[in-house]
């Protein structure tokens, strides 16, 4: 029989929890005095003492985070807001209009939508040969599948080997013409804060792109549907990630890649949507297995 218990950790999230100061009194003015009869010696009026004001207190916020799907890890988060105001932050660097519509321009003839029997995924060209990198979740159990380019066309591809440990699969389509490598952020290391765009397949959805920033570096995940390859480090976005959005591209605001988008928190299990907490392997570590792969090792 199954425990009625709420786990902790699951379920709605808790907060915010609100406690509004007491109002400051209001203190009416004083009205200028009224001249006396000049045969009236005027008497000195007393200047009111403003009352003290009441000390307010500040909100305190807290919210509670839920398993990551990639291996069921659970996490938690509280924040509070304490008396003293935060430093002004200082405003960002502005953008040219239009950037980040250029940089998805530039990505999207690279990325490819992935078609299994169990499913669908996404996926990107890395090489010069047309190539292809996913997840091996995507492709588990499949040893062809079929992929849809930007402009439409489907070609059918091999699945040529996969990674499980390090959640990489290599695709070999039927031909590469037409297919364009997507620039990889091999020989860089991006920080927190540095714009992103998600692109995938989200629900079908093909083509989708999601904007967001890097959230943090070198989170340890749990990779692949059973986690069975241990801990793994990743790049967390607040970029919108979904189910679909798997093997597709994280790329930076140059069109580079950064990582392969794999997996998401969410607060429910069993209806995992994104909550702005994605996991991303990054490039150079799915590189270095997609070669391995490609040698036979």
């Amino acid at each position: 029989m199954p425990d009625p218990r709420p786990r902790p950790g699951l379920g709605e999230p808790r907060g915010p929890s609100f406690f509004p100061g007491r109002p400051r009194p209001r203190t009416e003015p004083t009205p200028p005095p009224v001249p006396p009869p000049s045969h009236v010696t005027p008497q000195p009026q007393p200047t009111p003492r403003p009352a003290p004001p009441h000390p307010t207190r500040r909100p305190l916020t807290a919210a509670v985070l839920a398993a990551v799907l990639a291996g069921g890890l659970a996490g938690y988060a509280a924040g509070a807001l304490g008396d003293d105001d935060p430093a002004p932050a200082s405003a960002p660097a502005a953008r040219a209009p239009g950037d980040l519509q250029a940089v998805a321009a530039r990505v999207l003839p690279s990325v490819v939508s992935v078609q299994t029997a169990r499913g669908q995924g996404s996926g990107f060209v890395f090489d010069d040969r047309g190539r292809i990198l996913t997840n091996a979740h995507v492709v588990q159990g499949s040893s062809r599948v079929s992929i849809e380019l930007e402009d439409g066309r489907r070609l059918s591809a091999e699945v040529i080997g996969d990674d499980p440990g390090h959640d990489v699969a290599v695709l070999e389509p039927e031909t590469s013409r037409g297919l364009t490598a997507a620039r990889l952020a091999t020989g860089a290391r991006p920080a927190v804060g540095d714009p992103v765009l998600a692109i995938g397949s989200p629900l079908g959805l093909s083509g989708t792109v999601t904007s967001g920033i890097v959230s943090a570096l070198d989170r340890s995940v749990r990779l692949g549907e059973d986690g069975g390859g241990g801990p793994r480090r990743a790049l967390q976005t607040d970029a919108s990630i979904n189910p679909g959005n798997s093997g597709g591209p994280l790329v930076d605001d140059e069109g580079r890649v950064i990582g392969i988008n794999t997996a998401i928190a969410t607060l429910n299990q069993n209806a995992g949507g994104s909550i702005g907490i994605g996991f991303a392997i990054p490039v150079g570590d799915a590189v270095e297995a997609a070669r391995t792969i490609i040698d036979g090792g």
